[in-house]
């Protein structure tokens, strides 16, 4: 793996980012290029309908409705209580032979749960085509996350498909995932972002023909359609992003950093939904709700720091997560999104984390909690059709803070 000990951090400036514990994604956090063989995951089968149309050189194909979708969302009735929300978010969406790509979709498959992936296009594109790839500002070919073995890219194929057939969401980590110099994507351009997108999504579309692969099945759905939101690398060059994103139409964008735990707002017409600040066990200050922020703040960076502190940092990331998630649900609702790497940094403690954590909150929605783990598409989905008003309630309640009169009242009059 590559050093990271001077990489990823959000350009808020050293004292605003020790004060809220923030540092975005690493780019070791796929660096495919230095891991050896794996399996290819468990996957649970899943052939697409008698009905698939092969959409270009058949590497993907119309098959209808996305199956094991929750029902249609409706807008609240006057005075409901809102639903709480959680969005398990995935960056890269590669299988590198550790299992955990499947390990998570067996999870949320056990809880019927449904998450998004971000799938980084790259990973569908052999090392051996890496000059396909035109990044902007940068070398053609180079990539700072590495590109897969073409075992592993067999793997993420199958588990993409499976993924999609499970009802979970395929977003885009977009492809090289360049954070720092030059090439950085926090100097792109809006037309330098529609380069980055387009490549993305060919890589998705033509993985057929840039592999020569025909004993494959297509990845089951028209990623033109499917494709709605992302994040970009490390929660750099959102401002550029969004008017090539708006143009595109999609619906959200997840690369704000540093969001607070309230009801989204719009930014440049696409749902604004951000990692967010979430309450951080033994300090005063709060860290963004990701693995690798938490990591930034245990090991200073480190992937690899001493075994003695795994079991302490473990209990502290799981118990993290669930303080964020409690202090929406118990006050103002707000919807509670949280992001991940497959990576297994500092003995896959961060994996074990988030995994205690999503069945703690599994468990609240089957005791009979209003709770609904969702992607950031059936996310969207549901913000769309709700009164205007009835948003400008929910948005006006700061972190923490409890509706005045409990929900019936702070919603009745607005809602009806």
């Amino acid at each position: 793996m590559r050093d990271i000990s001077r990489r990823g951090m959000i350009g808020l400036g050293a004292g605003a980012a020790a004060a809220l514990g923030l540092a975005a994604c690493g780019t070791t956090e796929h660096d495919a290029a230095s891991r050896g063989g794996g399996s290819h995951g468990g996957g649970r089968p899943g052939a697409p309908k008698a009905t698939a149309r092969p959409l270009g050189d058949g590497s993907t194909a119309y098959t209808g409705k996305q199956p094991n979708q929750p029902d249609k969302a409706v807008p609240l009735e006057p005075g409901e209580t809102p639903p709480q929300f959680v969005i398990f978010s995935w960056d890269g969406a590669g299988e590198v032979g550790t299992g955990l790509f499947d390990r998570f979709l067996g999870l949320a498959k056990e809880h019927d749960a449904h998450m998004t992936f971000f799938l980084s296009g790259l990973y569908l594109l052999p090392e051996s085509k890496k000059r396909l790839y035109l990044p902007p500002n940068n070398p053609r070919g180079a990539s700072d996350i590495g590109y897969l073995t073409d075992e592993h890219v067999k793997a993420t194929l199958k588990l993409v498909r499976q993924a999609w057939l499970d009802g979970h969401e395929i977003g885009t980590h977009f492809n090289g995932h360049f954070c720092a110099g030059s090439g950085t994507v926090a100097n792109w351009t809006s037309a330098q972002w529609r380069s980055e997108i387009d490549q993305a999504k060919s890589f998705v579309k033509e993985w057929r023909t840039n592999t020569g692969w025909s004993d494959l099945p297509a990845l089951p759905f028209d990623y033109e359609k499917e494709l709605i939101g992302g994040r970009t690398p490390c929660l750099l060059g959102q401002n550029n992003l969004l008017p090539t994103a708006k143009e595109l139409g999609w619906r959200y964008d997840a690369s704000s950093p540093g969001g607070r735990q309230r009801w989204p707002q719009k930014n440049q017409g696409l749902w604004d939904l951000p990692l967010q600040a979430m309450p951080f066990p033994g300090h005063r200050f709060e860290v963004l709700s990701m693995d690798y922020n938490i990591l930034a703040n245990q090991s200073v960076n480190s992937t690899r720091a001493p075994s003695y502190n795994y079991p302490g940092w473990r209990t502290q990331a799981a118990n993290s997560y669930i303080a964020g998630f409690k202090r929406a649900y118990e006050t103002n609702r707000a919807p509670f999104f949280i992001g991940n790497h497959f990576e297994e940094w500092n003995g896959g403690i961060y994996m074990d984390a988030v995994e205690q954590a999503f069945k703690h909150i599994a468990r609240e929605k089957e005791k009979g909690a209003d709770v609904r783990l969702i992607s950031f598409r059936q996310f969207v989905d549901w913000l769309d059709v709700q009164k205007p008003e009835v948003l400008t309630r929910l948005q006006s309640l700061d972190v923490g803070q409890q509706p005045a009169g409990g929900w019936k009242s702070y919603l009745g009059g607005q809602a009806a």
